[in-house]
């Protein structure tokens, strides 16, 4: 059941677009180093555990264009690990590897109007149910494009 990291997605703050790239730090109880919730910048200043990091598969991104016809990219709906092959409901309340980094899944990333209103896409119900996974950062280590993402429970 494992899977690949796809993309790498950060901002620097609120609102402002996102940037590729290829390799990321993600630092326990802090967050991915350089997004906005690393910085403390984010819609939610108090970082959560839930907001340390957010992954979503690229499967959900490609069946929302092909079932409702929809331009949708990864970037749009604004999570930090697109993934493939690992169906991430699977693990809430789980822990897994990214990387060289420790994760555990807190809760589904359901779509909200505020990532709609940014992407300005009707992408919220869609996305409902597969818009990802919230996770806390529980040890820390190295993610890059490509890396395998592997259930440990």
């Amino acid at each position: 059941m494992a899977g690949t990291v796809e993309r790498i997605l950060i901002t620097a703050s609120e609102g402002q677009p996102i940037d590729d790239v290829e390799s990321i730090n993600a630092h326990a109880g802090r967050g991915l180093e350089g997004d906005r919730y690393f910085e403390g910048k984010g819609k939610f200043k108090k970082l959560e555990p839930k907001r340390q990091a957010t992954l979503i598969e690229s499967e959900a991104i490609t069946a929302v264009a092909r079932d409702y016809g929809i331009d949708v990219d990864a970037a749009d709906v604004r999570r930090n690990i697109v993934t493939r092959g690992i169906a991430l409901n699977h693990l809430v309340g789980k822990t897994f590897r990214v990387g060289d980094a420790i994760f555990k899944g807190i809760k589904l990333a359901e779509p909200c109007d505020y990532m709609q209103k940014i992407a300005g896409k009707p992408i919220r119900e869609p996305l409902k149910h597969r818009g990802g996974l919230r996770a806390e950062i529980v040890e820390s280590g190295s993610i890059s494009v490509g890396d395998e993402i592997a259930p440990l429970d």
